[in-house]
């Protein structure tokens, strides 16, 4: 047993275990304790704490672009759709009928108007009851009164952000030091041509934390980019209390990682950077000048699967590209290959996790975004 196992009692909660864990400097910081990972108990105070009060992502807007089009996603045991309604504005409502509390609608799609599967209550794009049948001869039932409620919605750089939290500062105030960092690739500007959804056999934060370090891009990634990236080249500043970042410097080996020629505005070093930026709590995004991808998790009510949406597409000099399709093939069939390499890397993780022998290790330099992570959920589960 470690020094550092035996200043965690096994009695503490998995709290108060996490709060001990990041009151070190970050140079004698060690990876979070087992049970922040596997304890029901700490994915209740998640749900609660975090999940039902922060802003979580549900895609891009452009992939709704159309009247009626939707998403659902699960917010803290809260179903909600996110859609555009007839006025063209990204809104979300909660998913359950107003009358014997069915779920709406599933997936993503497109809807003329939401329907009921169980009693066909309609439902307008805003969440106005349209039509109820068979409630003609019930004189308490006012149809004006029925309305889905409405969940705060904002469109931040092209994201849409949900919270279910009336107070939550705003993303634009929240995330400013964010746009500011990125502000010369404008990445309300790209458009994302590909998505889908996925389960993993993962803890949410495994995942989060896996995205946030390039410290195992050599190993876990070494049939695919980990020959691109340079950790020597890399840097890792410090976050806020609201996001962590790193970038890379990337090489020619995957074009779209790399300013178009058309493009003028980006210059020097910024023409091959890499961002890679993690929005507290879930929302992870590679952000280069030719394209992005992303990841949004929501943890499921087992510790041991993520629920992950997942997405990219490119900036608009590569879009008008005539060889944009071609390239972007590429980068896709890439980002296929990485996604398995990485469902391997952070399921082998969270089967270690369950061993009794195992134990939080020390921090690389590498993994400042890590700690930091650490400290941002520490903050939160404590209230």
């Amino acid at each position: 047993m470690t020094s550092h196992d035996k200043n965690l009692s096994p009695t503490l909660s998995p709290a108060a275990e996490l709060a001990a864990n990041v009151a070190v400097p970050f140079n004698q910081a060690h990876a979070m304790p087992k049970s922040v990972y596997t304890s029901p108990e700490f994915l209740a105070l998640e749900q609660e704490r975090i999940f039902g009060r922060d802003w979580v992502c549900a895609g891009r807007a452009e992939s709704i672009p159309e009247p009626g089009d939707y998403v659902t996603i699960e917010l803290a045991g809260e179903p909600i759709i996110v859609l555009r309604d007839r006025d063209g504005t990204v809104r979300a409502m909660s998913n359950v009928c107003r009358h014997r509390m069915s779920t709406l609608l599933e997936g993503r799609g497109h809807v003329r108007a939401i329907v009921c599967p169980y009693h066909a209550w309609t439902y307008n794009l805003d969440g106005s009851l349209r039509g109820a049948p068979g409630m003609t001869l019930n004189e308490g039932f006012c149809k004006s009164d029925v309305k889905l409620p409405q969940v705060r919605c904002e469109v931040w750089q092209g994201w849409v952000m949900v919270s279910l939290d009336p107070d939550a500062p705003s993303p634009e105030v929240q995330l400013a030091e964010v746009a500011g960092l990125i502000a010369p690739l404008d990445m309300s500007a790209y458009r994302q041509t590909f998505g889908q959804t996925f389960r993993w056999n993962t803890n949410w934060k495994v995942l989060a934390e896996n995205f946030m370090e390039s410290y195992h891009l050599p190993v876990c990634h070494a049939g695919t980019i980990g020959g691109a990236s340079k950790l020597e080249e890399m840097v890792c500043p410090e976050g806020s209390e609201a996001f962590n970042y790193h970038f890379i410097l990337k090489d020619d080996s995957v074009p779209l990682a790399l300013a178009h020629p058309s493009n003028t505005q980006l210059v020097g070093d910024q023409r091959r950077t890499t961002w890679l930026l993690a929005i507290y709590p879930s929302l992870l995004i590679t952000l280069t000048p030719g394209y992005f991808w992303y990841l949004s998790l929501t943890p499921t009510e087992d510790p041991g699967q993520v629920d992950v949406m997942f997405g990219g597409g490119m900036s608009p000099e590569w879009l008008a590209d005539p060889a944009a399709e071609a390239h972007l093939a590429k980068v896709r069939a890439l980002l296929d290959d990485v996604n398995i390499e990485d469902k391997g890397c952070t399921e082998k993780v969270y089967r270690g996790l369950q061993s009794g022998m195992a134990s939080p290790g020390s921090l690389s330099h590498l993994e400042r975004p890590n700690f930091e992570f650490a400290q941002y959920l520490a903050r939160r589960v404590a209230g």
